[in-house]
């Protein structure tokens, strides 16, 4: 047999393979073409236009984003957003590892430890709201206010405090997903070689010095893209504030996402203005993602 025909057998193999592979993959696309590139490109182009209800009255370019960027609530729920994903970097993101070492550890129970870490994410969103709601109630009745008046501690008001709110909804947000993360870690933890702890143990290493050398540059490239999708996850923060505060005391918890609600369904039914935030708030998500991209492959290159 010639080497061209040999070729070419090869080429319709490939190709037969490559077809089939598109064949199973063609569902899911055709499912997120349609549920999530399509909505994406319409909210684009109703941005650009002037609308009654969703319905596109007129072309009007950028005058939505000009118009929603130069009020003075856009701007502030910009800045909280921010503090929102401050926030949850400095309560949230090494709290699932350090729960995920702890199960790790447990030597008996370990099952029943990880229903318990990951039931709150189980939980309705909503009954989860009302559930905190009342722990940092302001009344007499409140469950903090009832635990601090055991130690003399007069009732505080929580949630109408601009200083307190945004870390308070992050330690709720917290609380729910935390233990699902520490699932995650535990998975990826679980394919460190027990002989590198033992080895390492042998030469004199302290339990932290086998964490920071072995334990956190086994699972880096995972804390990495959690981290990215927690930025993505908490920019998009919404029912919490909205059911807790509706964006106070005086827009100290008004978030994008709520922001673009208020547009869309607050009464003014701006769906124009509505998408451009949308639309900036994925701009900002896409460059996020580009920078962590470009700095994980820089650092992939040097290892």
């Amino acid at each position: 047999m010639s080497q061209t025909k040999v070729m070419r057998k090869l080429s319709g193999a490939r190709f037969a393979e490559n077809s089939k592979a598109w064949l199973i993959m063609l569902p899911s696309l055709i499912l997120m073409l349609f549920f999530v590139w399509e909505p994406l490109f319409e909210s684009v182009r109703m941005s650009l236009y002037k609308t009654r209800n969703v319905e596109l009255v007129r072309y009007i370019g950028f005058d939505n984003y000009i118009s929603v960027m130069g009020k003075d609530d856009f701007i502030q729920a910009l800045l909280n957003t921010f503090s929102y994903t401050f926030w949850s970097l400095i309560i949230g993101f090494l709290l699932p590892v350090v729960l995920a070492m702890i199960i790790g550890e447990t030597r008996r129970s370990k099952g029943i430890f990880r229903t318990i870490a990951y039931l709150p994410n189980m939980l309705p969103g909503l009954a989860v709201i009302i559930l905190w709601s009342s722990f940092f109630s302001a009344e007499k009745s409140g469950v903090l206010n009832i635990l601090l008046s055991t130690i003399g501690v007069s009732p505080q008001t929580y949630l109408t405090r601009a200083e307190w709110v945004i870390p308070i909804i992050i330690i709720i947000a917290t609380w729910k997903g935390a233990g699902a993360t520490a699932l995650i870690y535990m998975a990826s933890m679980a394919g460190v070689s027990p002989e590198l702890y033992e080895a390492a143990a042998i030469d004199g290493a302290t339990v932290l010095q086998r964490v920071w050398h072995i334990l956190l540059p086994s699972i880096r490239k995972l804390m990495g893209t959690l981290l990215i999708l927690q930025i993505i996850s908490v920019f998009q923060i919404m029912y919490e504030p909205m059911v807790l505060t509706k964006g106070g005391p005086d827009n100290a918890s008004l978030s994008l996402m709520q922001l673009m609600w208020q547009y869309a369904f607050g009464g003014s039914m701006n769906y124009g203005k509505a998408s451009a935030v949308a639309v900036i708030v994925t701009g900002i998500l896409l460059v996020m993602t580009l920078i962590h991209s470009y700095f994980d492959r820089k650092e992939s290159s040097w290892d």
